[in-house]
């Protein structure tokens, strides 16, 4: 009997640990799912309100949204401030750089090859024109230049005889024509021998101020040799550029103000001279204006701030700087013209920090925008504000 009652016993703790079993994954997928609704309640509340509430309600907010969004684009208008165009007062000028060039400047070059053997260069002073600045030695120019003068001398005679002879039939004309020859090719010798010896003895070719050296007596020099450099400060040449659409408007005589970037000192100058071709690279034409400098106030080589006078007019109009939009084909702004914008290519004249003048493009009681540029685009609406 107890053999029969064992297996039973068996079958039903097999039975009981496999319910249990099934239990605790119950348990455990409830918890799962638990979790799963805890976290969507949590942090997804409006897509859980939307489950609960039906596809109808969400299909009709989306169906306002977009409503709403058409509205915007199409409805809405873009608020900008303008600046309405009027004619202005306006004093032409034109600010530029520029430098300062001596009125003559040259550098002092030896053109023959020898020792110096004077120096009469006093380094920053003035020197008058034709004053000897230094002397080469020249004393194998100077033998040979007496040589051929004694030559010329014999040749001279030479010709003499031959021309008598000649007279008398005792020569043909070309034995007289060698002799005569022979006594002007010995002259054009002398001739070289004498510029010769004057480029030993250099000069000043204008008058000037001396600039720095270092030469000594003894130095010996070859042709093309820098010794010194020679310089007229009085007057003073102003070498600036203009953009050339205003290449018409300045003329000789035109008044300048320079002020010196060292001292900040205004001078008064006038324009002498213009370049008459512009500048295929820059788009520039060169001016050059003179100042006295009779104190020595500005040196060469200088850097000045160019203020030119162009003249003055009462029909200018300018538009605020930011209302300027710069293309690579030129300029533009943009206008209202009932109720939409609508850009203009414009040409600007002179511009100063605030304000650009407008030469083409615009008339008077445009209405140019200057605020919202970056958001409107051509034909948009828009509504001008204060």
């Amino acid at each position: 009997m107890q053999t029969q009652e064992h297996p039973t016993q068996e079958i039903t703790e097999t039975r009981s640990s496999g319910a249990g079993r099934r239990i605790i994954w119950l348990l455990v997928a409830l918890a799962v799912v638990g979790a799963l609704a805890f976290i969507k309640i949590k942090f997804f509340p409006s897509q859980s309100a939307e489950g609960k509430g039906g596809g109808g309600k969400g299909a009709a907010g989306a169906g306002k949204g977009a409503s709403g969004g058409a509205g915007s684009k199409g409805g809405q208008k873009l608020p900008v401030q303008v600046y309405v165009v009027q004619a202005t007062n306006l004093a032409d000028e034109v600010a530029a750089t520029g430098s300062i060039l001596a009125e003559e400047s040259v550098i002092i070059k030896s053109e023959i090859s020898g020792k110096i053997t004077s120096l009469n260069i006093k380094e920053g002073q003035p020197v008058s024109k034709g004053q000897l600045l230094f002397s080469i030695n020249a004393d194998e120019i100077q033998s040979n230049l007496r040589k051929q003068e004694y030559n010329i001398k014999l040749y001279r005679d030479q010709e003499r005889r031959q021309r008598t002879l000649l007279d008398k039939e005792y020569i043909s004309a070309q034995e007289y024509e060698q002799a005569n020859n022979q006594l002007l090719t010995a002259q054009a010798d002398l001739q070289t021998l004498r510029a010769s010896l004057a480029k030993a003895y250099v000069r000043a070719p204008f008058a000037g101020v001396l600039g720095l050296t270092t030469a000594t007596v003894g130095t010996y020099v070859s042709p093309g040799a820098e010794i010194t450099t020679l310089s007229k400060v009085k007057p003073v040449k102003i070498n600036f550029t203009v953009p050339s659409r205003f290449s018409n408007l300045v003329r000789t005589g035109d008044p300048i103000t320079i002020t010196d970037e060292a001292s900040n000192k205004k001078y008064e100058a006038k324009v002498y001279a213009l370049d008459p071709q512009i500048d295929p690279v820059s788009r520039t034409q060169t001016v050059r204006a003179r100042y006295a400098n009779s104190n020595n106030e500005l040196r060469p080589g200088a850097f000045v701030k160019v203020n030119l006078q162009l003249g003055q007019t009462s029909e200018a109009l300018q538009v605020p700087t930011e209302a300027v939009i710069p293309e690579a084909a030129g300029y533009s702004v943009y206008t209202v013209q009932g109720g939409k914008m609508v850009p203009k290519k414009v040409k600007i004249g002179v511009r100063s920090a605030r304000l650009i003048q407008i030469t083409e493009g615009i008339a008077v009681g445009d209405s140019i925008i200057r605020t919202g540029i970056l958001q409107v685009k051509p034909g948009d609406a828009v509504r001008v504000t204060k």
